[in-house]
């Protein structure tokens, strides 16, 4: 597996000016598609024979699981010989998701593969020493919204407008607002800042009011996105940029997890038929 692309710090995430590049992974230029992972040339079959296992199982855990079901298959992968973890790393690639989070010190890697809902997950302690080292299957790996829970708070303090500020405290008065009504199976509450009269100092306004959170996702599906949670529960703020690393659209989301983030049932469905494809072609080295 390829060395993830961005850092394990939280980011703050209405820091950036609209004509900012994002600095964290390449443009992906056209829509993003499936291409199979290259293998060294050379395997030795033992080795070969070691990693097929493993994703067999991976594969096999997929089709018997529900998506959606909230106890999704999880492999942890430190049994393997580092030679055969080099191989399944090969194998399953890397996709268009990239995360990192933190908790308590503790800090989270998470890169999805070329198989969309397949997740490399790696876990650091505070002092860095890597703890965690799984594959799993799911929408997105439930530590995600669990570190960004733990981590946030239910009210946010509402500061006194500093000189220049303008709309930005009715904009945060609604998302505190929604942010307490807000439930489990809720849809979610999106207030579009790109199409309100905002100033720059409305936007430093929200950014610090709301905080930096501990989960920054970066996405490469269909130009660049940032989703950055924020210290208030359940509010994120979702940054699209276009193929110029322009930002296009500025959204802040009170959900759960937004939209842009999951893998769909569609996708992991057609990742089964893909993961199994590539098993055979493996085996037939």
């Amino acid at each position: 597996m390829k060395t993830f692309p961005i850092p394990v710090v939280a980011l703050g995430p209405g820091t950036q000016e609209e004509d900012t590049a994002l600095e964290y992974i390449p443009s992906p230029g056209a829509m993003s598609t499936f291409n199979v992972p290259v293998l060294p040339e050379d395997v030795d079959p033992a080795v070969r024979d070691e990693a097929v296992a493993l994703l067999l199982r991976l594969h096999g855990a997929m089709r018997d699981w529900s998506f959606g079901d909230p106890d999704y298959p999880e492999i942890d992968l430190s049994g393997l010989s580092a030679a055969a973890l080099k191989l399944v790393n090969e194998a399953l690639g890397q996709g268009e998701v990239s995360i990192v989070a933190e908790a308590d010190g503790a800090a989270l890697r998470i890169q999805e593969t070329v198989f969309a809902g397949v997740w490399r997950e790696l876990g650091f302690d505070a002092a860095g020493r890597q703890i965690r080292d799984t594959v799993s299957a799911a929408p997105v790996p439930g530590a995600v919204g669990v570190c960004a829970r733990v981590s946030s708070k239910t009210k946010v303090a509402l500061p006194a407008p500093t000189p220049g500020v303008m709309n930005a405290p009715a904009v945060l008065a609604e998302l505190v607002d929604a942010a307490g009504r807000w439930q489990a199976g809720d849809s979610a509450h999106i207030v579009n800042l790109t199409l309100l009269p905002l100033v720059p100092e409305d936007l430093a306004y929200l950014d610090g009011a709301l905080g930096a959170g501990s989960v920054v996702v970066l996405s490469r599906g269909y130009g660049n996105c940032r989703v950055s949670s924020t210290q208030l529960a359940n509010t994120w703020w979702v940054q699209y940029f276009n193929s110029a690393d322009t930002l296009i659209l500025n959204t802040i989301e009170v959900t759960a997890m937004p939209d842009v983030v999951p893998a769909a049932a569609e996708d992991f469905a057609d990742s089964v038929e893909r993961l199994a494809q590539w098993i055979d072609t493996l085996g037939a080295e």
